[in-house]
């Protein structure tokens, strides 16, 4: 019963999010064509997703079926992207993103409509996070789930390792490390040549290892954003000691991300950072959803430790589209209707839903400060675009990783920051 409640206050507590433009569509988008059943002819529905997983297995297959039946002569084509963040831009400017989508969070709030259709305001019942995708009085964007992010482990692969307990401070979690390495376990997987789960060290860490959910879009006022001695300097270190120390997957320049999964449901591998919407795919790769548990990562030594809230990917229909209204039945029906939810262990948007997820009562045992994530602020965006680099995408963490000397990569991109940000301000 407290698990519920708990969860049921988690659900309620959320109210927050993510946010680079691109040059303006010429020509006017076509108009949606009347509904119906399309004159008897067939009609496809193209969805752009980044779960190219759900796409493998069927699971995304299996929702198409459904809507399907739903409506008589439609056919739901999926294309996956597996660089979303990096991919979807390309496919704006070329007009070329299908009938739905999901809204890239480096596209300021203002070009929303150069892209995409306001979405009707039913849909927004109960629903958090609603104004995120937002402008001028019209929404462009629903959040499909909503998450928060720790550790990710395998239970026996702690046994096998003899720690009994989960880690409550980054001494213990990098000793941790150290047991599960002598126990031929790799003991956290970071997944650095799939690039886009190092942003989850960067941006999602230091926005809520910080306590200020405003840290990033503060930035925006700074000219010395990145240093060794603020939260940035703290997360990126914690990341290059795992590396330093040889606690991370080998052959780092592979993208190992499908893999990653599967060991950690074998328990050939330890750890993860990660969302709690990843849980259920290491269940669907081999594991028993008893051996995975789910702790708030613990990013220094104190008592206590902050824990982020916040929206998945949001849903969107194109602006290009000629199927507006049927696009529109199928943001629907994925959100409110389709099961996505829990297939992928999110936490429901909808306020008066709660999560079917076990793990999170135990990582609400741990009683974590929450803090909402905030909708990244224009005038950030802006200045990243400037000065070419790409939020949210881990690419620059990457390199960041790669490079012997932080402090002299920090100085060139703040070097590069304070550029931008003084040209934002002629």
């Amino acid at each position: 019963m407290r698990s519920k409640w708990m969860t049921g206050l988690l659900i309620a507590a959320m109210s927050a999010l993510l946010g680079g433009c691109l040059s303006p569509p010429n020509a006017e988008a076509p108009s949606a064509p009347p509904a119906g059943d399309g004159g008897g002819k067939e009609r496809q529905l193209i969805v752009l997703t980044n779960r190219v997983d759900l796409i493998d297995n069927g699971v995304f297959g299996q929702y198409a079926r459904r809507f399907e039946e739903l409506h008589p002569g439609v056919t739901v084509q999926f294309e996956g992207l597996v660089n979303y963040t990096s991919d979807i831009m390309l496919r704006l400017s070329t007009r070329t993103q299908g009938d739905v989508l999901l809204l890239p969070n480096n596209l300021k709030n203002e070009d929303l409509s150069r892209y995409f259709e306001p979405l009707q305001e039913d849909i927004f019942y109960d629903a958090r996070f609603a104004d995120f995708k937002a402008h001028d009085g019209l929404r462009y964007g629903i959040a499909a789930g909503a998450s928060t992010t720790g550790i990710v482990y395998n239970k026996k692969a702690f046994a096998a390792a003899g720690i009994r307990e989960a880690p409550t401070t980054l001494d213990q979690f990098f000793e941790a490390c150290r047991l599960l390495k002598e126990a031929g376990i790799v003991p956290v997987y970071l997944n650095y040549g799939a690039q886009w789960p190092l942003m989850i060290w960067g941006e999602d860490l230091v926005s809520y290892m910080s306590g200020d959910p405003e840290y990033l879009n503060k930035m925006a006022f700074s000219d010395e954003p990145w240093s060794l001695d603020n939260a940035w300097g703290e997360a990126i270190m914690i990341v290059r000691t795992l590396i330093e120390q040889g606690y991370v997957e080998e052959s780092l320049m592979a993208n190992q991300w499908e893999i990653s999964k599967t060991e950690l449901a074998a328990g050939r591998a330890g750890m993860y950072l990660m969302g709690n919407w990843v849980i259920n795919q290491v269940i669907a790769a081999g594991a028993d959803s008893q051996d995975i548990g789910f702790f708030p990562f613990p990013y220094n030594n104190e008592s206590s430790h902050h824990a982020p809230l916040s929206p998945d990917w949001f849903v969107g229909i194109s602006r290009f589209s000629s199927e507006k209204e049927l696009a529109a039945e199928w943001v629907k029906f994925f959100v409110h209707d389709s099961g996505y939810v829990d297939d992928s262990g999110f936490l429901p948007v909808e306020g008066s839903r709660q999560s079917s997820l076990p793990q999170l009562e135990q990582f609400l045992s741990f009683q974590p400060i929450f803090l909402e994530k905030r909708v990244p602020s224009d005038k950030l965006l802006e200045i990243a675009a400037s000065a070419q680099i790409s939020l949210w995408s881990g690419e620059y963490i990457q390199e960041w990783l790669a490079e012997p000397e932080l402090d002299k990569v920090f100085d060139e991109y703040n070097r590069r920051w304070k550029e931008a940000r003084h040209l934002s301000e002629s």
